[in-house]
């Protein structure tokens, strides 16, 4: 494994943003920077071993900063919604920047995907490490933070956040990468075939907020249980869909059990023969597919970015958990470590 780091540029103050490549063996690699411990880049190869980018990105470090789509960063102190950017944890009331009308989202404008993390390197990884400072964006207590991505040479990108707190608060880190396993630029992935491990989701209401609790996905556009395309039931009449313009909605992984990984899904590309599973200890696997990214820049290959040429599979709590005491809960004591994996393993077939 070879991991080479150098000085993408500089922050308006002088602050370094670096760049991190990870190469395996098979030339297969992952990019990353400090800016957000954000994903810049994955290139694994195809059935006839043709090695492509498949994670959305920008071409220049300067679009990372204000990124309204989160490509490839670290989402939190609570990724995904606080409806109405509220919460009560312990009796107190806590009010949250509201970044995503009406809701609180991805922990808000200044969140962890905005600031420059401290990094290392070690054998087979890269490691940052941030201290989110009490009252940050609202969130009680001083939170310790390290993101470590591990990449090997079965193509395997493990993401692991670990955490620590000073006084009681809540806590859900997750990676917003977007894949396009045909590479970045080359179209949308409305053909890519999705298989989740889940029989329930989550409904949702007309601002992106679980009604409740998760119900069947039997019947609806929701059931992933048996490979499909992404694209065959996106344009139903079905209210849901109509709520985020297409899928953005959370799916409970079945058989979950709190610290035990389990398979959550995966998904293929017909035409260049790329996997890509995913394996988690998060009860719920959000599906966002990329339905408002006209406009947000330019990728890396030079293009725009374009509505639905990326799908994320956000390994993570479910939405709005703090307001909802029946989901697995997102409190964090001081007496307490947090841990959160996902496995994302590349192949072909």
């Amino acid at each position: 494994m070879e991991i080479e780091q150098h000085v993408w540029g500089f922050t308006s103050e002088g602050e370094a943003i670096l760049l991190y490549t990870m190469t395996n063996a098979e030339g297969a690699y992952v990019k990353l920077t400090n800016l957000g411990a954000a994903i810049v880049a994955i290139g694994v190869p195809d059935r006839n071993g043709k090695i492509e980018d498949v994670a959305l990105g920008f071409n220049d470090f300067h679009s990372y900063f204000g990124d309204s789509a989160y490509l490839g960063k670290t989402a939190g102190r609570y990724a995904n919604r606080i409806a109405r950017g509220r919460f009560t944890l312990n009796g107190r009331d806590y009010r949250l920047a509201i970044n995503n009308a009406p809701n609180h989202l991805h922990g808000g404008p200044k969140g962890l995907s905005e600031v420059l993390w401290q990094s290392r390197t070690e054998v087979n990884r890269v490691v940052f490490s941030y201290v989110s400072p009490d009252g940050e964006e609202g969130y009680p207590g001083t939170v310790g933070i390290e993101a470590v991505y591990d990449w090997n040479d079965r193509c395997e990108l493990e993401i692991t956040y670990y955490a620590k707190t000073d006084a009681p608060t809540i806590l859900n880190l997750t990676n917003h990468v977007y894949f396009n396993l045909r590479g970045e630029g080359n179209g949308d992935i409305l053909s890519h075939q999705l298989q989740l491990d889940a029989s329930r989701y989550l409904p949702i209401d007309r601002n992106i907020i679980p009604t409740g609790e998760p119900a069947p996905v039997e019947g609806t556009p929701m059931d992933f249980r048996t490979p499909k395309t992404i694209g065959r039931d996106i344009e139903a009449d079905d209210p849901q869909l109509g709520f985020g313009n297409g899928y953005d909605h959370s799916w409970a992984i079945d058989g979950w059990e709190k610290g035990k990984m389990r398979r959550a899904g995966m998904l293929y590309d017909p035409e260049s023969g790329r996997t890509v599973t995913v394996e988690t200890d998060q009860p719920d696997i959000h599906i966002y597919t990329g339905n408002y990214l006209d406009g947000i820049g330019i990728n890396k290959q030079g293009k725009e970015h374009r509505n639905r040429e990326g799908v994320a599979m956000e390994c993570q709590l479910f939405p709005d958990t703090p307001n909802h005491p029946q989901f697995p809960t997102a409190v964090l004591n001081p007496d307490e470590s947090y841990e959160a994996r996902t496995i994302y393993r590349f192949g072909t077939k």
